[in-house]
């Protein structure tokens, strides 16, 4: 296959994976890059981001020298840590995302640095703003994404944003196969920003138990939801809910979160969850796709198969002959 990603950023797969916090760590990010994708650091919540994600850069190098990768910030957490920039500058990546806002105010610096600018887009507003910024690259994310999104889906917002923009455009949400890369590669994307199959990747930053969830759960297993943001005080901006597995937190407070941003009890019932990995109460974000999961197994097997996979369809539609609807 031939696109963006393989014939102008040098990629094996056109495949990148998507920084999920805090399961795409270094290590990740190495199996990603030594296989032909690109590998994506994603900021660890709580603690010092600055000092996890030098330790994220120096064990993605530890495992893939001086392969290319990349590092998710967000755009709302780098107004209150403007900082993070630098750190993710000096660490020298081959690509910077800014999703979730405007990157206007810090593309300039990313761009002047030699780094490739990926902005994420969850409709036509955003990425024509990402554009006229100067991204390299734009994340066309549907709904039917895992973690943080917005309400259009991938298709519908696929669709739009390749007939708006000149720059381009990977697509993520809803795919976790080569049928969904195939997909959007034939509707005219680049590439594909993976996160819920790697949520089951060996070298995803996930406990056993998350595991185990995740592969239990189906297509209707997730909602998109603000309580668990609610509850724990992030400040998420209101566009962008979270896509998480259902449990019997959001069966009690999603819908009902201004009177759960009165009941500080929730706040330490999720923190204890958290710890106990009790995810019938703690958040285990992921998307639509995630009963696509089927095992635990590497990062490098899981974006293979679907790369080898949806090539293999675009070769058989390629063989396709038309068929004649009238006879004459």
């Amino acid at each position: 296959m031939h696109t963006f990603l393989t014939d102008d950023w040098g990629l094996e797969l056109p495949i990148i994976g998507a920084p999920m916090s805090p399961q795409a760590g270094g290590t990740l990010a190495a199996a990603l890059a030594s296989c032909g994708a690109l590998g994506m650091i994603g900021l660890v919540p709580g603690g010092d981001p600055s000092q996890s994600l030098r330790a994220d850069v120096a064990e993605f190098r530890r495992l893939a020298g001086e392969r290319r990768f990349g590092i998710g910030l967000i755009a709302w957490v780098l107004e209150a840590r403007p900082e993070l920039l630098q750190v993710a500058l000096d660490s020298k990546p081959f690509a910077i995302s800014i999703s979730f806002g405007d990157p206007a105010p810090y593309a300039v610096r990313i761009r002047d640095a030699g780094v490739n600018l990926i902005c994420q887009v969850q409709d036509c507003d955003s990425a024509l703003r990402a554009e006229a910024a100067g991204a390299h690259l734009l994340v066309a994310q549907g709904t039917e994404a895992g973690g943080h999104t917005g309400g259009v889906g991938t298709l519908p917002l696929l669709q739009v944003v390749l007939d708006r923009v000149a720059v381009p455009v990977i697509a993520a949400g809803g795919i976790a196969s080569g049928r969904g890369l195939a997909a959007v590669l034939a509707a005219g994307a680049q590439g594909a920003w993976l996160g819920t199959p790697l949520l089951v990747a060996q070298e995803a930053r996930n406990s056993a138990r998350a595991r185990e969830h995740l592969l239990r759960a189906n297509e209707s297993s997730t909602v998109l939801t603000s309580a668990f943001d609610v509850a724990q005080g992030v400040p998420w901006p209101p566009e962008f809910r979270g896509r998480a597995l259902k449990n019997e937190f959001t069966a009690r407070w999603h819908g009902h979160e201004t009177e759960l941003g009165a009941e500080p009890s929730a706040r330490v019932q999720l923190e204890a969850a958290l710890l106990a990995q009790d995810f019938e109460i703690a958040e285990l974000y992921a998307g639509q796709a995630v009963g696509l999961a089927e095992r635990v197994e590497p990062a490098a097997e899981i974006v293979r198969r679907i790369s080898s996979d949806a090539e293999q369809r675009l070769e058989a539609l390629n063989r396709v002959q038309p068929r004649a609807i009238l006879r004459q």
